[in-house]
């Protein structure tokens, strides 16, 4: 039986009269790989701000791991073992790509403030195994090598990588990626989903995925949401998806 990770019940969030997603209803399990898709100002990145503690539901309820996450911080939610990635990439970008890895680690480290400024106990310890585990992550998203790099110099599909392996430094156990293929030509967004897949499986995630390359989501999601106007209009496997006539109106600019 399906174990359930994530939920959000009856969700509206409001700005000013204004209803960017309304009546949301949706859940995600352990260990799938599930798309939410639909057009531009549908409410996509809004949902994963209320999932990530951006911003609070003006109604409902989100529940993760079987525990209300409503009112949390957003440091509080990652601790919880929610990450995710954004749109628009966002880095460190003055600092090196292995310290804005190792930044990620940092939500889990145990020594407390005095270890920190008397540089004793566990603080040495933990710090080495960070290095030695942000080095790992490196070098499985081939960046090793750029390791003292800023990150601002790394090419844009190499930033986006980064940003992968930031998030998993969180050490997630689930993992939402907001258009990861965005400006990504074709070879490139191929090696992703393969990316996505492997990762799913070698670390163990639930992955959560806004996209708007429909080969793509259609490739690797075992289920599919789709919003308009902030509200569900369908939901199924990518097959039942391709064909629902809502969908086929709203999302993929044909006739019901």
């Amino acid at each position: 039986m399906a174990s359930e990770l994530l939920r959000a019940e009856d969700v509206s969030e409001v700005f000013g009269g204004l209803k960017a997603v309304s009546d949301f209803n949706f859940y995600i399990n352990k260990g799938e790989l599930v798309g939410l898709i639909g057009p531009n100002g549908a409410g996509k990145t809004t949902a994963f701000n209320l999932f990530t503690g951006v911003y609070q539901p003006t109604t409902g309820t989100i529940t993760f791991n079987g525990k209300s996450i409503v009112g949390l911080k957003p440091y509080q939610i990652t601790q919880r073992g929610i990450a995710r990635t954004f749109q628009n990439i966002r880095l460190f970008s003055e600092l090196s790509v292995l310290d804005n890895v190792k930044i990620a680690y940092h939500c889990h480290v145990k020594y407390g403030l005095l270890e920190t400024v008397l540089r004793m106990g566990r603080y040495f310890r933990e710090e080495r195994e960070i290095e030695e585990e942000s080095m790992r992550l490196l070098s499985i998203f081939k960046l090793g090598d750029k390791a003292n790099e800023m990150a601002k110099n790394l090419p844009y599909g190499a930033q986006r990588r980064l940003e992968i392996a930031r998030a998993l430094a969180a050490k997630p156990k689930l993992l939402l990626l907001d258009e990861p293929a965005a400006g990504m030509n074709p070879q490139e967004t191929k090696e992703l989903m393969d990316m996505i897949r492997w990762i799913r499986k070698e670390f163990g995630l639930t992955v959560l995925l806004i996209e708007h390359d429909m080969n793509l989501v259609m490739g690797i999601c075992e289920r599919i949401y789709v919003l308009e106007y902030g509200t569900i209009i369908a939901s199924g496997r990518p097959e039942e998806i391709k064909e629902d006539p809502e969908v086929i109106r709203a999302y993929l600019g044909g006739e019901a």
